[in-house]
């Protein structure tokens, strides 16, 4: 989708033919059905994008199903050994420290191969290996769930003929690319992705701790604990940390008793926690996880290839007037990390 346009409060053409409008209502679906998913993740899509999707094709934003409540309390346990089809290869050694992991996601043209070879670490619970292979899971869930539909869904895209949809598509593309070779037989749900990262959390892997809270089921559910779990992302100045949590610092955040004083309950909050993610180490270029996953899944497209996402959010996310505030919150960010690692010199 081309966010420029709906920014712009472009009409819908009055001569759109029948097919051209059921196409779009069917891109329309992907992205209310992407609304849903990333209540569950640590990247949504700005309600404001919504909202404008909905009046280009002549609905209501209400008639678009936005998902905001928190996952079902009865999550059922986590299988003690990966699926039979991811481990079907003998799994090779990898390192699973923290840097080293971020960069082979980002990076490996093939996730299950990653996932398998993660397989023994995740068997061991070690809390690393469990975050990413969630990641994992969270990025592939979609074509997962049904390869052929997702690849019919995309040449849909692709009959559209417009720049944004086109776009949609090479995003989509990318993520079938790599994971071409999950299944509906490797399991992957909601269910599963949230118990890795809690197990993960409860041994003490702050992103999943952060996760968990921007999905809407916190370890504690205490102002007490939601403040102390801001302040030690905050004072962590770790990326995949910042960006789990910005979710939850959004709109979802506003009124929240623990939240007061902090960078939070505001769309232009939960910008402005995944920029300063982005400014701490994040991948955030323009084939990152981040642009795809917001691409693929929501339609919230760039129209220029190049461009990485903090230059997409104030290009096409943030007013003008706003971007001021975003900046003075970002650094507000920044400066309490810098202050921790001062005090860590002393």
């Amino acid at each position: 989708m081309d966010v420029h346009a709906f920014s712009r409060g472009q009409a819908p053409d009055a001569g759109m033919t029948g097919t051209m409008r059921i196409a779009i209502l069917a891109t329309l679906a992907l992205v209310a059905g992407a609304v849903w998913l990333r209540a569950y993740e640590g990247t949504s899509v700005p309600l404001p994008v919504v909202e404008h999707v909905a009046s280009s094709v002549g609905l209501s934003p209400e008639a678009v199903p936005v998902r905001t409540g928190p996952v079902p309390s009865h999550v059922p346990e986590m299988p003690a050994e990966p699926p039979p089809s991811r481990v079907s290869a003998a799994p090779l050694p990898i390192a699973t420290d923290a840097a080293a992991l971020r960069e082979a996601f980002e990076r490996t043209p093939d996730l299950y191969d990653l996932s398998s070879r993660l397989a023994p670490a995740v068997a061991r619970g070690e809390p690393e290996a469990l975050w990413v292979d969630s990641r994992i899971q969270d990025y592939c869930a979609g074509f997962a769930a049904s390869p052929a539909g997702y690849a019919q869904d995309t040449a849909l895209l692709d009959q559209l003929g417009l720049p944004g949809a086109n776009a949609m598509s090479r995003a989509r593309a990318r993520v079938a690319q790599r994971c071409g070779r999950f299944s509906p037989d490797d399991g992957i749900t909601v269910a599963t992705i949230l118990q890795q990262r809690q197990v993960a959390a409860e041994a003490g892997h702050l992103a999943a701790e952060a996760s968990l809270a921007g999905m809407g089921v916190p370890l504690e559910d205490t102002p007490e604990y939601e403040r102390d779990l801001v302040e030690r992302v905050r004072s962590s100045g770790d990326p995949d940390a910042y960006s789990a949590l910005s979710t939850g610092m959004g709109i979802a955040a506003s009124g929240r008793q623990g939240m007061s004083d902090q960078v939070a309950g505001s769309q232009f909050a939960e910008f402005a926690w995944q920029i300063a993610a982005c400014r701490q180490g994040l991948p955030c270029g323009p084939e990152s996880t981040l642009m795809t996953q917001y691409c693929a899944n929501g339609g919230v497209c760039s129209r220029d290839p190049g461009q990485d996402f903090q230059s997409f959010v104030y290009d096409a996310a943030i007013p003008r007037q706003g971007a001021e505030h975003v900046d003075a919150m970002v650094d507000t960010l920044i400066q309490s990390v810098s202050r921790q690692n001062v005090q860590r010199t002393m």
